[in-house]
């Protein structure tokens, strides 16, 4: 199974948090994150979003349909996550676009085997894929991204 973490682009403040849309640069770094993603995605991805505005609208720069998983919003734990996504036996490669700090907290379980946060950048993503390894599921990581090594391509906002 693979399973790509994607935290959610540069949102503006405000409140309530659910609401809180994308910032001019938010809207310019998830087009270009989607932008470098779509070409390498799989054709059978899955991709479960969280149902606050800023990763709605990170999701739709990607231009594919989407499931709104209210488990998903801020606040939501590893497991939870590790659950929806189905991991490890997911057949299909599972996308899921959220927050800081559960998608730092499942790379670090998945990768690390440790409980720890792993920092995400807005518009960072993590890919990694599950293989066993010592009669237990660990992930191999296969790429970490921030969106700002996009801008240094020139190809980001």
């Amino acid at each position: 199974m693979e399973l790509i973490l994607w935290r959610h682009a540069e949102a503006a403040p405000g409140d309530p948090d659910a609401a809180r849309a994308l910032t001019d640069h938010g809207r310019r770094q998830a087009e270009a994150m989607a932008r470098w993603l779509a070409p390498r995605l799989s054709r059978d991805l899955r991709m479960f979003v969280s149902p606050a505005r800023r990763a709605q609208e990170t999701a739709r720069a990607l231009g594919r349909s989407f499931e709104t998983i209210e488990g998903l919003a801020p606040g939501c734990d590893v497991a939870a996550l590790l659950k929806i996504a189905d991991w490890p036996r997911a057949e299909r490669p599972v996308l899921v676009v959220g927050h800081q700090p559960t998608l730092g907290e499942v790379a670090a379980r998945l990768i690390d085997g440790r409980q720890a946060t792993w920092q995400f950048g807005a518009c960072g993503l993590c890919w990694m894929r599950s293989g066993p390894r010592k009669g237990r599921s660990e992930a191999t990581l296969l790429l970490a991204m921030e969106s700002e090594i996009l801008e240094r391509e020139g190809s980001g906002p």
